[in-house]
Protein backbone atom coordinates (compact mmCIF):
# COMPACT_ATOMS: atom_id res chain seq x y z
CA UNK A 1 0.00 0.00 0.00
CA UNK A 2 1.15 3.54 -0.78
CA UNK A 3 0.89 6.81 1.09
CA UNK A 4 -1.63 7.97 -1.53
CA UNK A 5 -3.87 4.98 -0.79
CA UNK A 6 -3.74 5.87 2.90
CA UNK A 7 -4.71 9.46 2.11
CA UNK A 8 -7.61 8.26 -0.06
CA UNK A 9 -8.76 5.89 2.68
CA UNK A 10 -8.71 8.71 5.24
CA UNK A 11 -10.48 11.23 3.00
CA UNK A 12 -13.28 8.81 2.17
CA UNK A 13 -14.01 8.59 5.90
CA UNK A 14 -13.71 12.34 6.50
CA UNK A 15 -15.69 13.37 3.41
CA UNK A 16 -18.32 10.64 3.81
CA UNK A 17 -18.25 9.26 0.27
CA UNK A 18 -15.99 8.13 -2.57
CA UNK A 19 -17.22 10.95 -4.82
CA UNK A 20 -16.56 13.71 -2.28
CA UNK A 21 -13.12 12.28 -1.49
CA UNK A 22 -12.28 12.28 -5.22
CA UNK A 23 -13.45 15.89 -5.56
CA UNK A 24 -11.51 16.99 -2.46
CA UNK A 25 -8.30 15.32 -3.64
CA UNK A 26 -8.74 16.39 -7.28
CA UNK A 27 -8.81 12.77 -8.44
CA UNK A 28 -11.20 10.93 -10.72
CA UNK A 29 -13.83 8.73 -9.02
CA UNK A 30 -12.37 5.71 -10.82
CA UNK A 31 -8.91 6.45 -9.38
CA UNK A 32 -10.37 6.48 -5.85
CA UNK A 33 -12.31 3.26 -6.44
CA UNK A 34 -9.22 1.59 -7.93
CA UNK A 35 -7.09 2.61 -4.92
CA UNK A 36 -9.62 1.12 -2.50
CA UNK A 37 -9.98 -2.06 -4.56
CA UNK A 38 -6.19 -2.48 -4.63
CA UNK A 39 -6.01 -1.97 -0.87
CA UNK A 40 -8.78 -4.51 -0.25
CA UNK A 41 -7.15 -7.00 -2.61
CA UNK A 42 -3.82 -6.64 -0.81
CA UNK A 43 -5.44 -7.01 2.63
CA UNK A 44 -7.69 -9.83 1.52
CA UNK A 45 -10.95 -8.37 2.79
CA UNK A 46 -13.19 -5.31 2.42
CA UNK A 47 -12.48 -2.13 4.36
CA UNK A 48 -15.69 -0.26 3.45
CA UNK A 49 -19.35 -1.16 3.31
CA UNK A 50 -21.36 0.87 0.81
CA UNK A 51 -25.15 1.17 1.02
CA UNK A 52 -27.93 3.69 0.37
CA UNK A 53 -26.97 5.61 3.53
CA UNK A 54 -23.37 6.12 2.42
CA UNK A 55 -20.20 4.36 3.53
CA UNK A 56 -18.97 2.93 6.80
CA UNK A 57 -15.91 1.00 7.87
CA UNK A 58 -15.88 -2.75 8.22
CA UNK A 59 -14.34 -4.30 11.33
CA UNK A 60 -11.07 -4.57 9.39
CA UNK A 61 -11.30 -0.92 8.35
CA UNK A 62 -11.89 0.13 11.98
CA UNK A 63 -8.74 -1.73 13.01
CA UNK A 64 -6.63 -0.15 10.28
CA UNK A 65 -7.85 3.43 10.62
CA UNK A 66 -5.89 4.48 13.77
CA UNK A 67 -2.64 3.17 12.27
CA UNK A 68 -3.27 4.88 8.94
CA UNK A 69 -4.02 8.17 10.71
CA UNK A 70 -0.75 7.90 12.65
CA UNK A 71 1.18 7.30 9.42
CA UNK A 72 -0.44 10.37 7.84
CA UNK A 73 0.20 12.46 10.96
CA UNK A 74 3.85 11.40 10.98
CA UNK A 75 4.17 12.23 7.28
CA UNK A 76 2.55 15.62 7.84
CA UNK A 77 4.93 16.27 10.73
CA UNK A 78 7.91 15.28 8.57
CA UNK A 79 6.88 17.63 5.77
CA UNK A 80 6.35 20.50 8.19
CA UNK A 81 9.74 19.89 9.79
CA UNK A 82 11.39 19.99 6.36
CA UNK A 83 9.57 23.24 5.59
CA UNK A 84 10.78 24.70 8.88
CA UNK A 85 14.34 23.72 8.02
CA UNK A 86 13.94 25.66 4.78
CA UNK A 87 12.63 28.64 6.74
CA UNK A 88 8.99 28.10 5.82
CA UNK A 89 6.50 27.83 8.69
CA UNK A 90 3.48 26.15 7.17
CA UNK A 91 0.97 23.39 7.85
CA UNK A 92 -2.51 22.86 9.20
CA UNK A 93 -3.87 21.76 12.57
CA UNK A 94 -7.23 20.23 13.43
CA UNK A 95 -8.50 20.98 16.92
CA UNK A 96 -11.62 19.62 18.61
CA UNK A 97 -13.42 21.36 21.47
CA UNK A 98 -16.72 21.59 23.29
CA UNK A 99 -19.32 24.33 23.03
CA UNK A 100 -18.11 26.26 26.09
CA UNK A 101 -14.47 26.24 24.99
CA UNK A 102 -15.54 27.32 21.51
CA UNK A 103 -17.45 30.27 22.97
CA UNK A 104 -15.06 31.37 25.69
CA UNK A 105 -11.56 30.70 24.36
CA UNK A 106 -11.35 29.79 20.70
CA UNK A 107 -12.01 33.23 19.14
CA UNK A 108 -9.05 34.76 21.00
CA UNK A 109 -6.87 31.67 20.50
CA UNK A 110 -7.48 31.68 16.74
CA UNK A 111 -6.93 35.43 16.40
CA UNK A 112 -3.72 35.41 18.44
CA UNK A 113 -2.32 32.29 16.75
CA UNK A 114 -3.02 33.61 13.25
CA UNK A 115 -1.08 36.80 14.01
CA UNK A 116 1.98 34.79 15.06
CA UNK A 117 1.67 31.95 12.53
CA UNK A 118 -0.19 33.34 9.49
CA UNK A 119 0.78 30.40 7.25
CA UNK A 120 -0.58 27.68 9.56
CA UNK A 121 -4.23 26.88 8.88
CA UNK A 122 -6.52 25.94 11.77
CA UNK A 123 -9.61 23.76 11.43
CA UNK A 124 -12.03 23.78 14.38
CA UNK A 125 -14.40 20.91 15.15
CA UNK A 126 -17.04 21.42 17.85
CA UNK A 127 -18.64 18.45 19.58
CA UNK A 128 -19.39 16.71 22.85
CA UNK A 129 -16.77 15.26 25.18
CA UNK A 130 -17.35 11.87 23.57
CA UNK A 131 -17.02 13.31 20.05
CA UNK A 132 -13.71 15.05 20.79
CA UNK A 133 -12.32 11.99 22.56
CA UNK A 134 -13.21 9.70 19.65
CA UNK A 135 -11.87 12.16 17.06
CA UNK A 136 -8.54 12.29 18.90
CA UNK A 137 -8.32 8.50 19.22
CA UNK A 138 -9.05 8.04 15.51
CA UNK A 139 -6.65 10.78 14.46
CA UNK A 140 -9.38 12.94 12.91
CA UNK A 141 -8.05 15.85 14.99
CA UNK A 142 -4.53 16.63 16.16
CA UNK A 143 -5.47 17.92 19.60
CA UNK A 144 -8.61 18.36 21.67
CA UNK A 145 -9.65 20.50 24.63
CA UNK A 146 -11.92 18.58 27.00
CA UNK A 147 -12.41 17.68 30.66
CA UNK A 148 -10.02 15.27 32.32
CA UNK A 149 -12.94 13.05 33.38
CA UNK A 150 -13.86 12.56 29.72
CA UNK A 151 -10.31 11.88 28.56
CA UNK A 152 -10.35 8.09 28.36
CA UNK A 153 -7.33 6.39 26.81
CA UNK A 154 -5.64 9.63 25.73
CA UNK A 155 -2.67 11.64 26.89
CA UNK A 156 -3.88 14.64 28.88
CA UNK A 157 -2.27 17.92 29.94
CA UNK A 158 -4.26 19.87 32.55
CA UNK A 159 -4.68 23.60 31.89
CA UNK A 160 -7.51 25.08 33.93
CA UNK A 161 -9.66 24.36 36.99
CA UNK A 162 -13.19 25.47 36.15
CA UNK A 163 -15.46 25.78 39.18
CA UNK A 164 -18.94 24.26 38.87
CA UNK A 165 -21.89 26.38 40.00
CA UNK A 166 -25.53 25.70 40.79
CA UNK A 167 -27.74 27.69 38.43
CA UNK A 168 -31.37 28.34 39.38
CA UNK A 169 -34.34 30.37 38.17
CA UNK A 170 -34.49 33.81 39.75
CA UNK A 171 -35.75 33.64 43.33
CA UNK A 172 -35.86 29.83 43.46
CA UNK A 173 -33.86 29.68 46.71
CA UNK A 174 -34.29 31.75 49.87
CA UNK A 175 -32.43 35.05 49.67
CA UNK A 176 -30.30 34.11 52.70
CA UNK A 177 -28.75 31.14 50.88
CA UNK A 178 -25.28 31.88 49.53
CA UNK A 179 -24.01 28.34 48.85
CA UNK A 180 -25.71 25.14 47.74
CA UNK A 181 -25.04 21.82 49.45
CA UNK A 182 -25.85 18.35 48.10
CA UNK A 183 -28.70 18.12 50.61
CA UNK A 184 -30.40 21.15 49.07
CA UNK A 185 -30.27 19.54 45.62
CA UNK A 186 -32.00 16.29 46.59
CA UNK A 187 -35.17 15.56 44.63
CA UNK A 188 -35.13 18.98 42.99
CA UNK A 189 -36.31 19.44 39.39
CA UNK A 190 -33.25 19.41 37.15
CA UNK A 191 -32.26 20.35 33.63
CA UNK A 192 -29.57 17.86 32.64
CA UNK A 193 -27.31 17.50 29.63
CA UNK A 194 -26.58 14.16 28.03
CA UNK A 195 -23.69 12.21 29.55
CA UNK A 196 -21.50 12.71 26.48
CA UNK A 197 -21.61 16.46 27.23
CA UNK A 198 -21.69 16.44 31.00
CA UNK A 199 -19.46 13.81 32.61
CA UNK A 200 -18.30 16.18 35.35
CA UNK A 201 -21.82 17.02 36.55
CA UNK A 202 -22.96 13.41 36.39
CA UNK A 203 -19.87 12.44 38.38
CA UNK A 204 -20.81 15.04 41.02
CA UNK A 205 -24.37 13.73 41.27
CA UNK A 206 -23.14 10.15 41.56
CA UNK A 207 -20.47 11.01 44.15
CA UNK A 208 -23.05 12.65 46.41
CA UNK A 209 -25.71 10.00 45.69
CA UNK A 210 -28.11 12.64 44.48
CA UNK A 211 -31.38 11.63 42.92
CA UNK A 212 -32.76 14.49 40.90
CA UNK A 213 -35.95 14.84 38.88
CA UNK A 214 -34.72 15.40 35.34
CA UNK A 215 -37.37 17.52 33.64
CA UNK A 216 -35.32 18.33 30.54
CA UNK A 217 -32.60 16.36 28.72
CA UNK A 218 -30.53 18.86 26.77
CA UNK A 219 -27.53 18.82 24.42
CA UNK A 220 -25.91 22.25 24.79
CA UNK A 221 -25.29 24.85 27.48
CA UNK A 222 -27.31 27.63 25.82
CA UNK A 223 -30.44 25.49 25.78
CA UNK A 224 -29.76 24.32 29.32
CA UNK A 225 -29.57 27.81 30.78
CA UNK A 226 -32.62 28.88 28.75
CA UNK A 227 -34.61 26.04 30.34
CA UNK A 228 -33.38 27.08 33.80
CA UNK A 229 -34.32 30.69 33.15
CA UNK A 230 -37.88 29.76 32.21
CA UNK A 231 -38.29 27.81 35.47
CA UNK A 232 -37.92 24.23 34.24
CA UNK A 233 -35.44 23.35 36.99
CA UNK A 234 -31.94 23.70 38.40
CA UNK A 235 -28.67 22.86 36.73
CA UNK A 236 -24.98 22.60 37.53
CA UNK A 237 -22.83 24.44 35.03
CA UNK A 238 -19.18 25.51 34.64
CA UNK A 239 -18.15 29.06 35.53
CA UNK A 240 -16.46 29.35 32.13
CA UNK A 241 -19.83 29.15 30.39
CA UNK A 242 -21.60 31.43 32.87
CA UNK A 243 -19.04 34.15 32.05
CA UNK A 244 -20.11 34.04 28.39
CA UNK A 245 -23.85 34.24 29.11
CA UNK A 246 -26.25 37.01 30.12
CA UNK A 247 -29.24 34.88 31.14
CA UNK A 248 -31.40 36.18 34.00
CA UNK A 249 -30.65 33.43 36.52
CA UNK A 250 -29.14 33.04 39.99
CA UNK A 251 -25.80 31.29 40.47
CA UNK A 252 -24.38 29.77 43.65
CA UNK A 253 -21.06 28.13 44.57
CA UNK A 254 -21.34 24.49 45.59
CA UNK A 255 -20.41 23.43 49.13
CA UNK A 256 -18.03 21.65 49.12
CA UNK A 257 -16.56 23.27 46.01
CA UNK A 258 -16.46 21.20 42.84
CA UNK A 259 -14.37 21.69 39.71
CA UNK A 260 -13.85 20.26 36.27
CA UNK A 261 -10.29 20.19 34.95
CA UNK A 262 -9.96 21.29 31.33
CA UNK A 263 -6.88 20.47 29.31
CA UNK A 264 -5.38 19.37 26.02
CA UNK A 265 -5.73 15.76 24.95
CA UNK A 266 -3.63 13.91 22.37
CA UNK A 267 -3.71 10.50 20.77
CA UNK A 268 0.10 10.46 20.75
CA UNK A 269 1.95 13.63 21.71
CA UNK A 270 5.18 12.29 20.20
CA UNK A 271 3.57 12.35 16.73
CA UNK A 272 2.39 15.96 16.88
CA UNK A 273 3.47 18.02 13.90
CA UNK A 274 5.48 21.19 14.39
CA UNK A 275 2.34 23.23 13.68
CA UNK A 276 0.31 21.28 16.25
CA UNK A 277 3.08 21.73 18.81
CA UNK A 278 3.05 25.46 18.13
CA UNK A 279 -0.72 25.59 18.68
CA UNK A 280 -0.46 23.58 21.91
CA UNK A 281 2.15 26.02 23.23
CA UNK A 282 0.02 28.98 22.21
CA UNK A 283 -3.04 27.54 23.99
CA UNK A 284 -1.04 27.02 27.19
CA UNK A 285 0.27 30.60 27.06
CA UNK A 286 -3.21 31.95 26.35
CA UNK A 287 -4.82 30.12 29.29
CA UNK A 288 -2.03 31.27 31.62
CA UNK A 289 -2.59 34.91 30.65
CA UNK A 290 -6.41 34.49 30.66
CA UNK A 291 -6.36 33.23 34.25
CA UNK A 292 -4.35 36.26 35.36
CA UNK A 293 -6.82 38.78 33.92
Amino acid sequence: MTLLSYEIFSQIIEQGSFAKAAEYMHLTPSAVSHAVSSMEEEIGTAVFVRDKNGIKLTATGEQLYPYIRKILQANNGLNQTLDNMRGLETGFVKIGCTNTVCLAWMPDIITGFNKIHPNIQLQIFQGSYTDVCEWAKRGSIDIGIISEKACEGLEFEALYKDELLCVSPKGFFDENITRITPEELKNQPFVVQQDSYNKDVNSYLYEHQLEVRANCHILDEQSTIAMVQCGAGLSIMPTLFIKTNTANVDTYPLEPKEYRVLGICYSDKALLSTAAQALSSHIREYIDSWEQE
